[in-house]
């Protein structure tokens, strides 16, 4: 069974300073480590933004997944939501947790009146490429991306 089938025992819900925690163990499997302290500032700082919002699923009480998107904004472009990650706890993919996160994020894109919404995904996350194409999402390109550290 699935957990789109147990609409009880999942829901999906505006990201909260009290999911802290549950939030670092899942950035950590997503490979992205940090610790409460830091996780607990981002989140205020995301709070305190009308183009940012982020989602949290909780299934059987517990935090299973985490979606966060933005508003971008570009001369040379459209207003577009990015999906800037979403990660499903290790033992809970592949029961439509994932997908009902991206719906959260969809409505707050209409919400915003912006109807596209964007995901940059690693070329190793091969799983996340197929989730996204079974979701509905489409290939657009392939970029390199670049950084530079200013500290």
């Amino acid at each position: 069974m699935t957990a789109d089938n147990r609409p009880s025992l999942l829901s999906v819900r505006p990201l909260t300073i009290e999911d802290a925690e549950a939030v670092v163990s899942l950035s950590t499997q997503l490979g992205y480590p940090s610790d409460a302290e830091t996780m607990r500032g981002r989140i205020h700082q995301l709070a305190k933004s009308r183009d940012r919002i982020a989602f949290v699923a909780v299934f059987e009480n517990a935090v299973v997944g985490w979606a966060d998107a933005s508003i971008e904004r570009h001369l040379q472009s459209p207003e577009v939501v990015e999906l800037g990650g979403l990660v499903v706890q290790e033992g809970h993919r592949g029961l439509g947790i994932g997908r009902r996160l991206c719906e959260a994020v969809e409505e707050w894109a209409l919400q915003q009146q912006i109807p596209r919404v964007r995901v940059r995904s690693q070329i190793k996350r091969q799983d996340a490429h197929r989730f996204y194409l079974r979701d509905g999402y489409v290939h657009i390109k392939t970029s390199e991306v670049f950084e530079k550290r200013l500290d």
